[in-house]
């Protein structure tokens, strides 16, 4: 009876430690889903019709085409100088790129178009998330 007592205490053992191996093993390998933060909450009577605003410190844009309203990153894809926006483009003062309205370049050596931010419209005012 003793030997049995001893190998049913020793399988249930085993059993938790592997369970919980297991669950650790899998805390550690799943991917951890990153909450969007909110970046700036701009009321929309702010936001011009055809215009944009730009937020030098948080390094964003957002902008009003019509209806749509998008915001980019101010970071340059080429080395990370903040970019400028003027009425026609966007330009980087470090090295030359340009990149259009839209964020894709027009000229390098940046090489990549300039990130989208998500815009959230909630009641009065849009939400820009990283």
């Amino acid at each position: 009876m003793a030997t049995t007592d001893h190998t049913r205490r020793g399988f249930l053992v085993t059993l938790i430690a592997a369970l919980a191996g297991a669950a650790a093993l899998g805390r550690y390998l799943s991917p951890a889903l990153r909450q969007k933060r909110e970046l700036l909450k701009v009321a929309k009577a702010d936001l011009p019709p055809q215009g944009a605003l730009v937020y030098r410190e948080e390094r964003v844009a957002l902008m009003r085409d019509g209806e749509r309203v998008y915001a980019l990153s101010l970071v340059c894809t080429h080395l990370g100088c903040t970019v400028a926006v003027t009425p026609g483009d966007i330009v980087c003062p470090c090295h030359g790129s340009s990149f259009d309205r839209e964020g894709r370049v027009l000229k390098g050596p940046a090489d990549r178009a300039l990130q989208r931010l998500v815009v959230e419209d909630r009641g009065d005012f849009f939400h820009v998330l990283v």
